[in-house]
Order: structure tokens, then C-alpha cells, then sequence
């Protein structure tokens, strides 16, 4: 099992870990019973240093999104090198533009995990040409559809039948298309796009050091 893919225990773990949903995890609910670190002592309230407070930012970025730490470092020194934006604006931009978290954030399947296999198994087509690289970027105008084989799988009916997320952020569209549907990318994500609670400034703080 890899570090990005894992079984709901773990998951919840992570959640109460970090003391937040993360959506991208799968199954709502991680907080609802115990609301508090994992363990024997995660009732025990601890003193966080700042280094940890910055960490446990990132790693909501890292376990939401489903990267592994070497590829949001790549990412970090490729936003560090565009100056039209702060770099953690390009960063949410790139992460937000994926391809599994847009399958994700249109509600085609009820986890990241199940977004990106969506997406290696050949259920999602951009343009009209399938795409099965998970972390292909999505830009403006792009028109995305999941085949007929996608329609009658598992994620996707679980998703249609339990949304992990109430409703579609304001950078898509989705539409229905006969039995089908399709999602529109019309504008560029946002840091109010992350549907989870985030602090751009702990995350900056944490990735500092790394240059361009």
C-alpha cells in the first residue's frame, strides 16, 4: 500500500491526526466520534511547535491532493519560478487543475484514489481524446467526459449516490449529456476553491528554503 493510497482506518488516522476533513481522503465522518489524535494519548492536549504547525499544513495539502512529498517539492520550485502570481496561488492552481482532483471535484467518484484510477483505467476523455495521466493539467475551455464504461462504475455510482462534496466549485460546470455528463473548466481555481481549511502562510513559511 503506498503512502497516497490507503484503507479508511488509515485515512481517518491521518484526519484526526491533522484535525480536519480531508475530502480527497474518501468517507466523511473522521472527526465525528473522536475529534482528536489517534492513540492513547490523543485526547492529551500537546504543544505544537511552529515547525510542526507548518508541517501539518503541508501534509493536509499533501494527503488531501494524494501527491507524494518529492512531487509537491517539484511543484513548489515550478511555481517559484512564475512571477505573475505568489507562488502558492500557482500551486493551489496547479493542484486544483489535475485531472483526478477535477474528476474528484465534479463528483465522478468518491475519492481521489478513485479519481486517479478513473483516470489510468481509461473512463475520462478531455477534448474528446482520453486522458490517463491523473496529474495531466486541465486548463480553460476544456470539455470533460466520462465514457460509458465510467457511467456504470462502482466510484462513480457511489459518488452520484453519497457526494463527498455538496456541490461543484466555481472554476467547473458539469452538465448532463443524454445518460452522460460532462464538466467545463471556464475560469482558474482559487485558494477558496480548497475545500478544506487552509492557511496559505504556513505553508509558505514551511517550503521557504526551497529555491527555484
Amino acid at each position: 500500500m503506498s503512502k497516497t493510497t490507503m484503507g479508511g482506518k488509515a485515512a481517518f488516522k491521518i484526519q484526526r491526526r491533522l484535525g480536519v476533513e480531508l475530502p480527497g481522503l474518501g468517507k466523511a465522518g473522521a472527526l465525528e466520534r473522536r475529534p482528536y489524535g489517534p492513540g492513547m494519548h490523543g485526547m492529551k492536549r500537546k504543544k505544537l511547535t511552529d515547525y510542526t504547525i507548518r508541517l501539518m499544513e503541508k501534509q493536509k495539502v499533501r494527503f488531501h491532493y494524494g501527491v507524494r512529498e518529492k512531487q509537491l517539492v517539484n511543484l513548489v520550485k515550478a511555481c517559484k519560478k512564475d512571477t505573475s502570481r505568489s507562488w502558492v496561488d500557482s500551486l493551489i492552481i496547479k493542484l486544483e487543475s489535475r485531472l483526478d482532483n477535477v474528476v474528484f471535484r465534479l463528483n465522478w467518484a468518491p475519492s481521489m484514489a478513485a479519481a486517479r484510477q478513473m483516470v489510468t483505467h481509461g473512463q475520462i476523455k478531455v477534448n474528446g481524446k482520453k486522458l490517463d495521466i491523473p496529474s495531466a493539467q486541465v486548463k480553460i475551455g476544456d470539455v470533460i467526459t466520462i465514457s460509458e464504461k465510467g457511467i456504470k462504475s462502482g466510484a462513480y455510482l457511489q459518488a452520484q449516490a453519497r457526494p463527498r462534496l455538496s456541490a461543484i466549485p466555481a472554476f467547473l460546470t458539469k452538465e448532463a449529456v443524454g445518460e452522460s455528463e460532462k464538466g467545463n473548466i471556464i475560469s482558474l481555481p482559487l485558494p477558496e476553491d480548497i475545500p478544506f481549511a487552509f492557511e496559505k502562510r504556513l505553508v509558505i513559511e514551511f517550503y521557504w528554503k526551497i529555491k527555484a
